[in-house]
């Protein structure tokens, strides 16, 4: 990467208030783009800004939820006034549900999961793309997850969403790409973030993660950052359509192990499928 390689662009990210939302507003504003970052808990929306503010980056914040159409039209606006165009969008937000078997599985969580995932992204193409090719052209970046690849038993709607996304993204790119809007997704694999934190370091299922990682660790938030940063920029240019995995090599292998954790919720009887 170039210094300052989005110098003058305007950038969006979603649910930049933690984790890795929160690493690629940094990481863009630090390349000089101006960043408008929106979820949902205003407190943490100002944290990263007042970081970003103190490095002697740009950034703004919007309240906003992103399964709202007009709350995500509201973001997309703000971000052009704040910016002066539309450059980039980072379409992070998104996140799992309650750990069961799919027989297990409550319908109305398992819409929810998918709403947020799949009609979030949905909506953050339909209300910026206008924005960005208006711009001349931009960069769309989705979040998907190595659940969007590989199997994770008992994550219910979380892999169909992220295996969604991934799909949505490639139909983009062909759509828009005439538009000069690129449209492109990442896979990070086991990222220490805060939804992360509750995983036992050493436990079974940090084992099941790290065991299963060529790399034999876990990933930063800051390694998923610094690949959206590249996509953004005009470094990739000519890259459109792809899901790029961010996960040390999990996808080579086999997905993590949740067992322990479901076992607490649900007997062993509950969870196996026995002859009636």
């Amino acid at each position: 990467m170039t210094a300052s390689s989005l110098d003058g662009r305007s950038v969006i990210v979603t649910g930049g208030g933690t984790g890795i939302g929160a690493a690629c507003a940094r990481q863009a504003a630090s390349e000089g783009a101006a960043v408008t970052i929106c979820g949902r808990t205003e407190n943490k929306l100002a944290a990263v800004a007042d970081s970003i503010r103190a490095a002697g980056g740009r950034v703004s914040t919007v309240v906003a939820d992103v399964t709202d159409e007009d709350d995500v039209e509201r973001l997309v606006e703000s971000a052009v006034a704040f910016g002066g165009g539309l450059h980039g969008v980072v379409a992070n937000a998104g996140g799992g549900g309650g750990l069961a078997p799919y027989h297990l599985q409550a319908v109305s969580e398992f819409e929810r999961v998918l709403r947020l995932n799949l009609i979030g992204t949905l909506l953050c193409i339909k209300h910026g793309v206008g924005r960005l090719a208006e711009s001349g052209g931009g960069s769309f970046v989705g979040m998907s997850s190595i659940a969007g690849h590989v199997t994770h038993p008992y994550f219910g709607a979380y892999p169909v969403a992220k295996a969604g996304i991934e799909s949505m993204i490639r139909n983009a790119a062909d759509e828009y790409g005439a538009s000069k809007v690129r449209f492109n997704a990442l896979q990070p694999g086991f990222i220490a973030t805060e939804v992360m934190a509750g995983v036992e370091r050493g436990g079974p299922i940090w084992r099941s993660y790290v065991d299963q990682t060529p790399l034999g660790d876990v990933g930063q938030p800051e390694d998923v950052a610094s690949v959206v940063r590249f996509l953004l920029s005009d470094e990739s240019r000519w890259i459109t359509g792809q899901t790029i995995a961010v996960d040390g090599g999990h996808c080579l292998r086999r997905g993590p192990d949740f067992t322990v954790a479901v076992e607490r919720t649900y007997p062993p009887e509950e969870l196996q499928l026995l002859p009636r």
